[in-house]
């Protein structure tokens, strides 16, 4: 039988709120729940895998989930969405049997202030803090070189640095992080790196000085350019955080999660 969305909100519902577990009946397709929840909310991150506990996971990692599960998981996965962790999998319910299991409990971020950074402040290490992010066990090989000489310019580095980090994907399942730049604006001296449903494509204002010192440009869905005089992480972070950004999506989640497009193999 498939596994529809209105049988998946039905067992969310069921599971208790604001942490909690519901073991379900060995009849329910584990594979099946993942994918399914994987289709709305991005490739997972594995907590425990056979019985193991995989590296690097804390309380900014999911870790909680598995305090519910009382170290009786099998495999389970994990998503960031908004303030809560999703969990999904098997786990050994009281009678010892290995069933699947869905599990919430809210988000822990690292707490880093919004305001003026000094200089050499590193943006892409503050947006690695508010997301929670861990690196995939396998990060995406980019050959910045090809790709560059393919655009015809360098890219700004931080630029880089979060596509190595993060891979391809969107911050608050919004922002969606370009891995590599469209160059269909580019006669018009853009390059964009991002975009968003509601059409703002984000691009940097290029010229033949330092990738570095680009400026970052919106360009909303009526044509207008809004420059930025920042990098791109750094404009990331604070729309992610500051409410008084022009472009700021700080009034929908108080707490931040990237949605990753990859599937690690």
């Amino acid at each position: 039988m498939e596994f529809t969305y209105s049988m998946l909100n039905t067992l969310l519902d069921r599971i208790p709120r604001p942490s909690g577990v519901l073991y379900l009946s060995q009849g329910t397709d584990p594979h099946a729940l993942v994918e399914k929840l994987a289709s709305l909310h991005g490739e997972p991150r594995t907590l425990v895998l056979d019985g193991i506990m995989a590296p690097g996971v804390s309380e900014v990692h999911g870790r909680k989930l598995l305090d519910l599960l009382e170290d009786r998981a099998e495999t389970v996965v994990a998503w960031a969405h908004e303030g809560q962790w999703l969990g999904a999998g098997t786990a050994l319910d009281a009678q010892g049997d290995i069933v699947p299991v869905l599990a919430v409990t809210p988000r822990q971020i690292q707490g880093l202030p919004v305001g003026i950074a000094g200089q050499g402040e590193d943006w892409v290490e503050r947006l690695i803090g508010i997301t929670g992010w861990i690196l995939p066990p396998q990060r995406p090989d980019v050959d910045w070189a090809q790709i560059e000489a393919r655009i015809g310019t360098r890219l700004p580095r931080d630029y880089k640095r979060m596509v190595e980090t993060f891979g391809e994907g969107a911050f608050d399942a919004y922002l969606r992080l370009n891995p590599e730049p469209w160059t269909d604006w580019k006669e018009d001296d853009l390059l964009v790196w991002a975009g968003t449903e509601h059409e703002n494509l984000y691009c940097w204002q290029i010229d033949d000085g330092d990738p570095d010192y680009w400026p970052v440009t919106i360009q909303t869905f009526d044509g207008e350019n809004v420059p930025f005089e920042c990098s791109t992480a750094e404009f990331v972070y604070r729309i992610l955080r500051e409410k008084d950004h022009p472009f700021s999506m700080a009034h929908y989640f108080d707490t931040h999660w990237f949605m990753t497009y990859r599937t690690n193999t």
